[in-house]
């Protein structure tokens, strides 16, 4: 319901407006209803009416003049003239004050009515703008953080004006007066290690932003905020150069110190350099970020500052050739602890060497093209080793540190490992069993050794006595010598043939020595054999 407040120095027009007027049906309240500017001004200060509906001709203060005052004070007041003087100077003033509607006298119900309604209309739609704008306020006052957080973020990574930034962050009431500024990102240590299956993670990360927060609140020429990567960046100002790093250092130690105390979570800090002005932050800061990827060597729960960095000289993208030798040595002998102290050797070295980001990783990259290329030498498959689909030379740059880097290489060369066994295993056993058919179809032949077997097969003959025990739990003379006993069996039970001719049969040129070892073998002489056996058969 909106209000109206009448002014007429004249009460019979008053109170005809007032009783003719269905108020409530046009949807409005007719509050007061006064004989002057003067008592309308203070009943319009008391009441604060949608309307006022007013005469010109007035004792003591005019409808104009009313309505100026209205005008001035209440701006969002709407103002209608109702005058019974056709005069064109009046409508003149009027238009020039932004009254709202000027109405001759005598006027009827019906076309003040009409007058009313659509001031309705225009109330109605005010109110609904005022309400779409509150509204849309509520919103931007809830996502004022959230604003504020993505501004920060683009003038950490992107190329704005001065005079953008400026305004910004006055917008966003961010104190950056400088006028040098450094970059700080946190960022958390292995958070999936740390904090264990069952943590919430997003809140651990809230809870670092929250130490950080309270640290830095401290500074009064900071700004804090999150970025798309889930790290903490601050942004801290000075009047003096030099001091900014040393602050920087101070809060990223004090914000390290607390996540462990009160989380037991590591985090480390990477710190850029100091600039100067508005439109170099976003430098330092992309330095800052920069700086967390030298946990590939320094390790975790570290304060990086990319200055430190920069001045580690570049060595050649390689190490002593003793590391690579011990690894693939272990991988070719299937010896897993060989392996994995080579690694260790590996990743200590590359950790100590004073080199670049980009060296080590060049340095890691050599190490697994020679285990790739023993790999294949060996007929062994990448992806039994690596994983289906993983492209091992850039697999390592999703690890943050060289400790990650070395737990996957252990993890792959053990694989690597258990499948050059596998393999030398299945090939073994085709050997041996390539040995097996090779007496059985040369038993005749008395000078069968071991040594021709060997060089068969192309095995050594320690490695082959050794492999042929294994497979078959007999040495080779003793399955040689059984081959050749049951053919000997076959040839004294199914033929005729002497002694002497079975013994030369079965690779045994000394008869004496045949039936010896047969009996040896059977308990029972090759002539004691044939008889029971044919007495067997009668």
């Amino acid at each position: 319901m909106y209000t109206i407040l009448l002014v007429d120095d004249e009460a019979v027009v008053r109170e005809g407006i007032r009783e003719r007027i269905p108020w409530g049906e046009l949807g409005f309240e007719c509050v007061a209803d006064c004989e002057n500017g003067v008592q309308a001004l203070e009943e319009i200060e008391r009441l604060r009416p949608h309307i006022v509906l007013t005469d010109i001709n007035m004792p003591f203060m005019d409808g104009l003049a009313l309505s100026r005052q209205v005008m001035n004070r209440y701006p969002d007041m709407k103002v209608v003239i109702l005058t019974g003087y056709d005069d064109f100077e009046y409508a003149q003033q009027a238009l020039k004050l932004k009254v709202k509607d000027f109405i001759l006298k005598p006027v009827t119900a019906a076309e003040l009515s009409a007058m009313l309604h659509k001031l309705r209309l225009e109330l109605d739609e005010e109110k609904q703008e005022r309400e779409d704008l509150a509204r849309l306020q509520s919103q931007l006052n809830e996502s004022m953080p959230l604003l504020k957080e993505r501004f920060l973020e683009r003038m950490s990574t992107m190329a704005l004006s001065e005079k953008e930034m400026a305004s910004r962050l006055r917008y966003f009431q961010i104190t950056l007066t400088g006028p040098y500024y450094i970059g700080l990102a946190i960022d958390t240590d292995r958070l999936d290690e740390q904090g264990g299956a069952d943590t919430d993670k997003e809140l651990l990360r809230f809870a670092v932003y929250n130490i950080a927060q309270e640290i830095v609140s401290e500074e009064p020429d900071s700004a804090l905020f999150r970025s798309r990567e889930e790290r903490v960046m601050v942004i801290l100002g000075g009047e003096r150069e030099e001091l900014l790093q040393e602050k920087a250092q101070e809060l990223a130690d004090r914000i390290r110190q607390l996540a462990v105390q009160f989380l037991k979570l590591t985090v480390s800090a990477g710190i850029g350099t100091t600039v100067e002005g508005y439109a170099r932050i976003r430098t330092s800061c992309k330095e800052a970020v920069a700086a967390l990827d030298y946990r590939l060597i320094l390790g975790d729960n570290s304060i990086i500052s990319i200055s430190d960095m920069e001045k580690r000289r570049s060595s050649p993208a390689g190490h002593p050739p003793e590391f690579d030798r011990e690894l693939i040595a272990g991988i070719k002998t299937g010896t897993t602890d060989e392996v994995e102290r080579a690694i260790e050797a590996l990743i200590n070295h590359n950790k100590a060497e004073l080199t670049s980001i980009d060296q080590c990783y060049l340095r890691i990259q050599k190490t697994i093209l020679a285990v790739m290329q023993t790999l294949g030498d060996i007929g062994c498959k990448e992806a039994d080793v690596f994983g289906v689909g993983v492209n091992p030379m850039t697999e390592i740059y999703r690890f943050r540190t060289m400790e990650e880097i070395g737990d996957w290489l252990k993890t792959a060369c053990r694989q690597a490992v258990y499948s050059v066994t596998a393999t030398r295993s299945d090939q073994c056993r085709s050997q041996i069993e390539e040995a097996i058919s090779y007496l059985e179809n040369n038993y005749e032949d008395e000078d069968l050794s071991v040594k021709a077997v060997c060089k068969h097969v192309l095995m050594s003959v320690s490695y082959f006595s050794a492999a042929f025990k294994a497979q078959t739990g007999r040495t080779f003379i003793e399955y040689l010598t059984a081959i050749r006993m049951d053919k000997a069996k076959e040839l004294l039970k199914f033929t005729s043939l002497r002694t002497y001719e079975i013994a030369a049969r079965t690779g045994y040129s000394d008869a004496q020595y045949f039936s010896v070892l047969f009996k040896k073998h059977t308990g029972e002489s090759p002539t004691d054999y044939r008889h029971r056996t044919a007495a067997e058969q009668a």
